[in-house]
């Protein structure tokens, strides 16, 4: 399970976000490596963000056409669609549905940097930090229900499992008894309504490295986004979307994240069936070659410029010719958690 220092999707919010390391994309230079962008080919990045790896893909004589879920994102990239068009298009929608996006003849390359942005982190309106009062939102963008849907609705027995295994909140069960304690006076509305129940039940000590609300902020905002679910999703949809010799790239920022690309990786390698003490049977069609066996980190002197390079780990592969196998989710052992959206209000 996850530790304190993989918690905060890129660097703990402790850490100083801003200034001239605000918007600097995370290990590039790996990125662009194990991606080799170059002219004629047609790159697809996941999630535009700042559009960091969009800029350095596109400025290496490659087509992008970049996706991201969140309105404001888009909205701040068409200055860079006025400067790369026609190479360079940008999409309001879900990674998941990356495939819809693909060229005929499929994908060069796909590249996905998984989680929460420093630019949505710095903006209180959306509610995704707990330094920073606002609305109790964490919507990437503004469909579903809502951070505060959930802590006012949810049974506690889902709140618990909500925290522990999105958050792995130790305290999952104490938080969870004490918002449903304070809601049946008041409901929860804002950020600073959460954090300060939370630091009542887990008050902060001095040898702590992470905030108490820390895990809790990032069960809600997993869970609200259905980010591992689209992850998933996304996984599949390069999966469909790339050609022969295409390069799927991506890099993750906590252990449920990088445990999903790895278990995947995994299965798409080929595997032998059959027992180990008797002869092969069958091999699994190898759909991706691996090209980093391990996770890659970031440099130290990386994660020293950027904390939130500390807790990124990449994986790549290759496409083969095979065919795309079949879209499992089983494989991934995802946890099973209640649907907020279908309780009474």
């Amino acid at each position: 399970m996850r530790g304190s220092g993989d918690m905060a999707d890129h660097g703990s919010e402790s850490d100083a976000i801003g200034g001239s390391i605000r918007h600097i994309p995370v290990m590039l230079a790996e990125v662009l490596e194990h991606l080799a962008p170059a002219p004629g080919k047609k790159i697809l990045d996941g999630t535009f963000g700042a559009g960091g790896y969009t800029r350095a893909i596109l400025e290496r004589g490659a087509d992008v056409i970049a996706l991201d879920r969140d309105p404001n994102a888009i909205a701040a990239g068409q200055a860079m669609v006025a400067e790369f068009a026609p190479r360079f298009s940008l999409h309001h929608t879900n990674f998941g549905r990356l495939d819809s996006f693909a060229p005929e003849g499929g994908l060069d390359g796909v590249v996905l940097d998984i989680g929460v942005s420093s630019m949505q982190i710095d903006e209180a309106e959306r509610g995704f930090s707990f330094q920073r009062n606002g609305p109790l939102d964490m919507r990437m963008s503004s469909d579903g229900v809502s951070a505060a849907d959930v802590v006012n609705r949810a049974r506690v027995n889902d709140l618990i499992r909500i925290f522990g295994l999105l958050g792995e909140e130790r305290h999952a069960g104490r938080i969870a008894r004490a918002i449903e304690k304070r809601r049946a006076d008041r409901k929860f509305s804002t950020t600073r309504d959460l954090v300060s129940v939370i630091e009542k039940v887990n008050p902060r000590r001095a040898t702590d490295k992470i905030h108490p609300a820390t895990r809790v902020f990032q069960a809600l905002r997993i869970y609200v986004n259905n980010e591992l679910g689209e992850l998933v999703d996304a996984l599949f949809a390069a999966e469909r979307a790339l050609k022969p010799g295409g390069r799927l790239v991506i890099v993750a920022f906590h252990s449920l994240e990088d445990r999903i690309v790895k278990r995947f990786f995994a299965d798409r390698a080929g595997r032998a069936s059959g027992s180990r003490h008797l002869p092969e049977v069958s091999q699994a069609p190898q759909i991706f070659e691996l090209v980093t066996r391990q996770a890659v980190s970031a440099t130290e002197a990386e994660a020293e410029l950027n904390p939130r390079a500390r807790s990124a780990k990449l994986r790549a592969g290759i496409r083969t010719a095979a065919k795309p196998g079949k879209a499992d989710q089983t494989i991934f052992e995802l946890p099973q958690l209640a649907d907020i959206e279908r309780m009474g209000g």
